[in-house]
């Protein structure tokens, strides 16, 4: 089986602590089931993901140099 998170073109998946999805909801002034949502299968996800966690994306973007996308893991 092939293990697609190590790709070069999928972007780094981190699961996010209390402390820093409390900061990423308070500064975007949200709830969490209000961010978009990623599979717990998707082949992307951290294999240590549960339902309920919050998963940090950060991409290469021509703009902004980086970007950084939330999504709730979701069964």
């Amino acid at each position: 089986m092939v293990d697609v998170s190590t790709h070069e073109l999928v972007p780094e998946h981190t699961v996010l602590d209390d402390a820093e999805l409390e900061g990423v909801l308070e500064e975007y002034n949200i709830k969490k089931t209000d961010l978009p949502k990623i599979k717990r299968t998707d082949p992307a996800s951290p294999s240590d993901v549960e339902e309920g966690d919050v998963v940090k994306i950060v991409r290469d973007s021509r703009t902004t140099d980086r970007a950084v996308v939330y999504r709730l893991v979701v069964e």
